[in-house]
């Protein structure tokens, strides 16, 4: 697998940046996204597009770049232990608010089907912890998202 996700950032990649950091940093990032959707434990469809629709804007990617990074980051998704380690990663490169504007997608991923469920408000306050987003913050992201529903 990480074959491919060198391949694919290595073949994409056109800011002359560092493929490891930025492959890592876009798959940790996608990751913690599709993590979302199997969060209440009922795959919808208006999710998978929500998550596709974020990636490829935040990242500004092609149709082709955002259904490769998607299925990466499936596979990544799946076989994390835990978050923690895209967390640090995340932490360790993005301000306070790129990382805000993954708590805000977050959001945005939970109501894409018209509901909120438990388990999805729980990972994103899980989320918000790990990326050290103050509460006040969490809550306004949150707010900003239902009012641009």
């Amino acid at each position: 697998m990480i074959k491919s996700i060198l391949d694919f950032f290595d073949q994409f990649n056109n800011k002359n940046e560092p493929i490891d950091e930025v492959h890592q940093l876009k798959l940790a990032s996608a990751s913690l996204l599709v993590e979302m959707i199997r969060m209440d434990h009922k795959i919808e469809q208006a999710e998978h597009n929500m998550v596709k629709a974020l990636i490829k804007k935040d990242f500004n990617l092609s149709e082709e770049e955002t259904e490769t990074l998607f299925t990466l980051a499936e596979e990544e998704s799946q076989n994390a232990i835990d978050y923690y380690r895209f967390a640090k990663l995340i932490n360790k490169e993005y301000d306070n608010s790129k990382k805000i504007t993954i708590i805000e997608n977050l959001w945005h991923i939970a109501y894409a089907d018209d509901e909120l469920d438990k388990y999805e408000e729980h990972y994103l306050r899980k989320v918000a912890d790990l990326l050290h987003i103050p509460h006040k913050e969490f809550i306004q992201a949150k707010h900003r998202v239902i009012e641009a529903k």
